[in-house]
């Protein structure tokens, strides 16, 4: 004996069919929520100013690894605003503490 099974992935919002699941993230929190096509372009709408102006973040979250207890402050960002600023700063490797700490004030 066979069997055939249907899965309907409905909408989270209004239960309307054809849904798919979204992935989304918000102050560190990882979402999913299952959208038709009208809610998921209502989504994208909503967010698409601030994904505009946001910074893309590796997959897995590693952005600030092994900087326990220290700034999440992109160091990039960092450098730059300190090169505008007069301060020297090195291409790479580390910001001291004191350029970022200058930058979290003025920011």
């Amino acid at each position: 004996m066979s069997k055939n099974v249907s899965v309907i992935v409905t909408d989270d919002l209004d239960g309307s069919e054809r849904a798919e699941t979204v992935s989304f993230g918000f102050d560190g929190v990882a979402y999913e929520i299952d959208l038709a096509k009208k809610n998921r372009a209502k989504l994208e709408k909503a967010l698409a100013p601030y994904i505009e102006a946001g910074r893309r973040v590796p997959r897995g979250g590693r952005r600030g690894a092994g900087r326990p207890g220290g700034s999440s402050a992109d160091r990039s960002d960092v450098r730059a605003w300190a090169r505008e600023a007069g301060l020297q700063v090195s291409e790479r490797g580390r910001v001291s503490s004191d350029v970022i700490r200058q930058y979290e004030a003025a920011h």
